[in-house]
Order: structure tokens, then C-alpha cells, then sequence
């Protein structure tokens, strides 16, 4: 099967996203044939790209997508031609338009949820499964502190959380994206560039603080969310959109109340089928029942991802992103 791909010979810029062709073959022994109608834009993405999360190059790109089986391999129980299907792990290759992909990396879509809105919620909807159900469960009544809570992440979160009780501070770049947090049910906005965070959550929380930070952002925000936390509060650290974190002394954590540090991934949180089911099945209820809506706030054609990495790394996006084939 004849069909086109983004690829990468070198880390480095945008620049080095190719738009190339390639030659499928039938799908071996537990893999399955798909064509992609829509791949998700993640900023892990960029780190592969980069090279801060190094590659054995020339490689793929992208870990999300959704569409439709076309052929399946030797020992697949779980799937047929037609079947719609999502994924967000597994191998890098998401950004083509079509792949072979190993059958227990895929979930199957329920029939309320569309292809496109699959390929923009799987990675940052699970993360966010994991985040407030396993990393720290939170409970209603609680207050946490988000940043970026106008992202893809942050959107997902906002709305999640709220379903579930919880009062959401979130940080935001700018007044447009705290219009659109705001819409999405956040609670009390800080605008990182122009305000103390820390000193605005402690406003916000009588002096205490709050017991639990998702920071995704990474360098620039690493010492406004310790300082946030309240005594023996936990800092889950999940990405470095502003660059990995400085090394630091773990006496820090004690110095500032035997404070938690958890650098959790997704991957570590889906590792079995079974928990990959888990995960999935509470993502798609929370969407089926309304409580969280999924946005989609830009779209590319995927043979200019090179563009949408531009403007990511800008902070240009807003909400999910989708590469279309």
C-alpha cells in the first residue's frame, strides 16, 4: 500500500519534519492496518523532534490518532476491517497516513465518539485519568492549582475536575486564554506573566496552599508550584513545555514542608491492556455524560505538522490540535 508520512533524519527545528512517501505491507501476526482520519499534536511531540527525549533516527512521529481498520493480522481477536479505533502510545509513526499498529495498543470508539474528537482527546484525556484518579485522587471540597489551563490538558482537567467537585485555580499566558479557561469551568485565574502565582494561591487559600500542583509546563513554573503547595503537599511534574527542570537538592522538599515529587508519564499509567482499557473507558464516560467536552482549537493538514509545531511552541494554540491527512 502506497501512502505518505512525516519523518525526521536529524533533531533539530521544525525544519526537520519531512513530508515523505512510504510502502505499506500486509499486517503481521498481532498487528493491525489503519487509515488515519485525524493524529493528535502533543507537545511530547516536539521533545522527540528536539531531541531532548532522543530518537534512534530516522524515525517517526507522533503517538496519537484515530480511524478505520482496513486489514488485520495473524492472532487478532479483538478487531475487524471497519472497526473505528483510537490510540495514544505504542510505537512513534501516528503522524501518516496510514500505519501498521500493533493490536493491543488500539481501544475501540464507542459509536458517540468521533473519529476526530478521538485523535484529540486520547493522550490528554488519559493523562488527565491518571493525573487526578491515580497520581493524587482528588476528593470534592479539595482546591489544586493547574497551569496552562487553557491547553489541551488544562481544558480536559478543568472540566474533569469540576465534575468532580473540585475547585480549580489555573494559570494562564493571557486574557484570551483566560476567557477560554474560564469557559471551560476554572474557577480562579492567574496570569503567570503579570501576577506572583504563588503569592495568589496562598490569597486564594487562606495562607495554607493547596495539596496537589499539575505542572506540565516544567522549568519556568517549578518554584512558583512548590511554593503553592501546603505542608506535605505533592508536586506531580508531568511535562517541560518551558524546558526540563533544574537539578536540585531533595533538602528543598523538606525546607519547604516535606513536600511530594512525582515526575509521572502516561505510558507507566496504561503499561497493561487491562489498565489501558480502565483508562479509556473512564475518559469515554465522562465525555459521553457531558461532563467534559472536547474542543478541538486548530487544525493542520498533517504534511504541514512542521507549521503546527511552530506555532505549539509558540503558545499560539489553544485546546486540543489535530493533523489531518
Amino acid at each position: 500500500m502506497q501512502t505518505h508520512a512525516i519523518g525526521i533524519h536529524m533533531h533539530g527545528g521544525p525544519e526537520q519534519l519531512q513530508w515523505e512517501p512510504r510502502e505499506l505491507s500486509s499486517p503481521g501476526p498481532g498487528e493491525v492496518l489503519l487509515r488515519h482520519s485525524a493524529v493528535g499534536l502533543n507537545y511530547i511531540d516536539t521533545y522527540h523532534r528536539s531531541g531532548l527525549y532522543p530518537l534512534s533516527l530516522p524515525s517517526g512521529l507522533g503517538t496519537e490518532a484515530a480511524g478505520q481498520v482496513l486489514e488485520v493480522g495473524e492472532g487478532v481477536r479483538d478487531f475487524r476491517r471497519g472497526d473505528r479505533v483510537a490510540y495514544a502510545s505504542g510505537p512513534l509513526g501516528a503522524y501518516a497516513e496510514a500505519r501498521l499498529m500493533p493490536a493491543a495498543h488500539l481501544v475501540k470508539l464507542p459509536d458517540a465518539i468521533d473519529e476526530r474528537s478521538a485523535a484529540a482527546m486520547m493522550l490528554q484525556g488519559m493523562t488527565v485519568e491518571y493525573l487526578i484518579r491515580r497520581s493524587y485522587r482528588v476528593q470534592a471540597g479539595e482546591t489544586v492549582l493547574l497551569h496552562a489551563a487553557a491547553g489541551g490538558v488544562g481544558l480536559i482537567a478543568t472540566q474533569w475536575l469540576k465534575y468532580l467537585g473540585v475547585t480549580v485555580i489555573g494559570t494562564v499566558g493571557s486574557a484570551a486564554k483566560a476567557e477560554l479557561a474560564r469557559a471551560h469551568g476554572c474557577d480562579h485565574l492567574i496570569d503567570y506573566r503579570r501576577e506572583n502565582v504563588a503569592e495568589r494561591v496562598r490569597a486564594l487559600t487562606g495562607g495554607r496552599g493547596v495539596p496537589v500542583v499539575y505542572d506540565g509546563v516544567g522549568r519556568d513554573t517549578f518554584a512558583a508550584s512548590l511554593d503553592s503547595l501546603a505542608p506535605r503537599g505533592l508536586l506531580v511534574s508531568f511535562g517541560n513545555a518551558s524546558g526540563a527542570v533544574d537539578a536540585f537538592a531533595p533538602g528543598l522538599l523538606a525546607a519547604k514542608g516535606s513536600l511530594y515529587l512525582t515526575r509521572p508519564r502516561l505510558g507507566d499509567y496504561i503499561a497493561t491492556r487491562e489498565e489501558l482499557l480502565a483508562s479509556a473507558a473512564a475518559l469515554f464516560e465522562v465525555v459521553r455524560a457531558g461532563a467534559v467536552r472536547i474542543g478541538i482549537g486548530q487544525t493542520y493538514a498533517l504534511r504541514d505538522a512542521a507549521q503546527a509545531h511552530r506555532d505549539l511552541e509558540a503558545r499560539r494554540t489553544t485546546g486540543s490540535t489535530l493533523l489531518l491527512p
